[in-house]
């Protein structure tokens, strides 16, 4: 096959592989008094337990959210904190601005956030980065009822670009096993939603594709790309 596009391609997650997702949800819930337990128990839930705690904080955080209205104040709690106060990792802001300067690469988000109008809040937070979202190549939010798998593809696809000329960033197996269905390299995180441990002994991740810090993940993606900034 002869791809039109010579370009690289970065496609970029947010919540827990560039924007501390666990810091704003902990925030959220402290909020309505619920709990959500330390970062490292938290990275080592199953998905579906992840925002109701473990076996402490379970009861209580079912009792508050069992509603409709009280999920939704939740939400928009969460809402207002991504806006006005989640932050970056250390040293992403940095790292994404030089993706976007970077004549020879396509970037940008394709990721799943659970806030109101997401794409508005991920201006909002990114903005007050300094990050213009508007200098992206691409911004996609994903349905929580669909894979991210037909988006990478679609992505990929539309720009033109050799599956491995790109690569995808995140920081759960869904993720990885997104990236692998697409023909893409993986860049994966283990400081977000799932850790180290999580990632490689029950996923099998291989340890040489995941990065364990914030700058580790920033430089290998760049030197991946053949980016040596100054």
């Amino acid at each position: 096959m002869i791809y039109t596009n010579h370009k690289k391609l970065i496609i970029l997650d947010a919540d827990g592989t560039t924007v501390d997702a666990y810091s704003a949800i902990e925030k959220t819930f402290s909020q309505h008094g619920m709990n959500l337990g330390d970062e490292e128990s938290f990275q080592k839930r199953h998905h579906i337990f992840k925002y109701l705690g473990g076996i402490k904080q379970f009861p209580a955080n079912l009792r508050k959210n069992i509603t409709k209205h009280n999920r939704q104040q939740i939400v928009d709690t969460l809402t207002q904190v991504y806006r006005e106060e989640a932050i970056l990792y250390p040293g992403i802001a940095d790292f994404i601005r030089t993706l976007i300067a970077a004549p020879n690469v396509i970037v940008g988000l394709v990721t799943r956030n659970i806030t109101n109008e997401p794409l508005e809040t991920l201006r909002q937070l990114f903005n007050r980065h300094h990050i213009n979202i508007e200098e992206l190549d691409f911004l996609i939010h994903v349905p929580l009822e669909e894979k991210k798998t037909q988006h990478f593809r679609a992505v990929r696809e539309h720009f033109g670009v050799n599956p491995a000329r790109a690569g995808v960033c995140g920081d759960e197996n869904k993720d990885y096993v997104a990236a692998i269905n697409t023909g893409m390299h993986p860049y994966m995180v283990s400081y977000g939603f799932e850790n180290y441990l999580r990632l490689t002994n029950k996923f099998e991740i291989p340890e040489d594709i995941i990065s364990r810090t914030p700058q580790d993940f920033c430089e290998r993606v760049l030197d991946g790309l053949e980016i040596y900034p100054q």
